[in-house]
């Protein structure tokens, strides 16, 4: 199976990107094992701060020990040496803030799928143009799901990810995928950094879990 439609049925399936960043290399590993561990097979690691390549480069290592399957991207990248970066440490999909054009020309030569950022339907064109087959829509709390809804109509082959300041609940969950969202990303919503400090790992997996469930009875699955 192509390698870009592989993740794009898994981001579909799974309904949701968990994305995160901790300057700590063992923290982000215990938070990626909770996320698998609930069930997440995508998940997106945000490029910030200086020892986001380093991190990343050890969740790659047990990533690929341990963890079966796990399609691990990056996100945050906003030019081609930040792309370079990660694409040679094993990235698996960039994520960009923004529409790229240098990033998606990159991320195609690698046959790996590119996911821009986008809040206007002229940004959304050009994403089209340049390739992209998923769009996050950002800020998803801002733009709203009667936005997603008049996007789909517009651009009916493209796929839209709304992301930022969405919650977990199943109210606000069903109006998203009601409106068309092929999956959500959630950061400290899903997350939170109250459980990160306190290394309640178990309760992040816990969190998780339900949510993937709760988006799962959503699509009657």
């Amino acid at each position: 199976m192509d390698r870009k439609k592989k993740i794009i049925d898994l981001v579909v399936e799974q309904g949701v990107v968990p994305l995160y960043f901790h300057p700590d290399a063992e923290i982000s590993v215990q938070i990626l094992k909770a996320l698998y561990r609930a069930g997440c097979r995508v998940v997106e690691f945000t490029n910030r701060g200086e020892n986001a390549v380093t991190n990343f480069l050890q969740l790659r290592k047990i990533a690929d020990k341990e963890l079966p399957g796990l399609q691990l991207g990056v996100g945050t990248i906003r030019n081609r040496i930040e792309a370079t970066e990660f694409i040679n440490e094993g990235a698996n999909f960039i994520v960009c803030p923004g529409v790229v054009e240098e990033v998606a020309v990159l991320a195609e030569k690698n046959d790996l799928l590119w996911i821009p950022g986008c809040m206007t339907p002229t940004e959304i064109i050009l994403a089209d143009e340049l390739g992209a087959q998923i769009v996050k829509l950002f800020p998803g709390n801002l733009l709203g799901p009667s936005y997603v809804a008049a996007m789909k109509e517009i651009f009916p082959g493209l796929l839209f990810m709304p992301t930022g300041g969405i919650e977990t609940n199943k109210e606000d969950l069903a109006t998203w995928f009601k409106s068309g969202a092929i999956a959500v990303g959630l950061g400290n919503k899903l997350i939170s950094p109250d459980l990160v400090e306190t290394k309640d790992y178990q309760e992040i997996e816990l969190v998780a879990r339900k949510t993937l469930e709760i988006i799962q009875k959503i699509h009657g699955r």
